[in-house]
């Protein structure tokens, strides 16, 4: 999807600073982060939200959640980190293409938000 900023990232034609990439996912520091350190976490194939996600879409989704330890051992998140997906408008999900985040390096509260 040409207009979609993360498919640009993927797609190499926007910088990003990368952490980890493979032939279906990346993974890169968002720009505005919410802790010390907050990556997003991409599936390479262009998916809405994970409402769009399809069930030819679960293997490609299994590989990017069991991805994420390695990139928090990446990070040095040894003390726990947090996954969000935010999905939809009242989810307050901003760009529509599929992501998770990943927060760490500091005491996450909850509630959030």
């Amino acid at each position: 999807m040409p207009e979609c900023v993360f498919c640009k990232i993927a797609a190499g034609d926007i910088p990003a600073n990368i952490v980890y990439e493979d032939e279906q996912i990346l993974c890169f520091h968002d720009l505005e982060p919410q802790a010390p350190v907050h990556v997003l976490i991409i599936p390479k194939k262009h998916i809405d939200s994970l409402d769009a996600a399809a069930d030819d879409d679960a293997a490609m989704l299994g590989l990017l959640l069991t991805k994420v330890k390695e990139v928090a051992a990446l990070l040095s998140l040894e003390n726990g980190y947090r996954l969000v997906n935010n999905c939809g408008e009242d989810g307050m999900q901003t760009v529509k293409h599929l992501h998770f985040h990943l927060l760490g390096k500091r005491r996450l509260l909850w509630p959030p938000g």
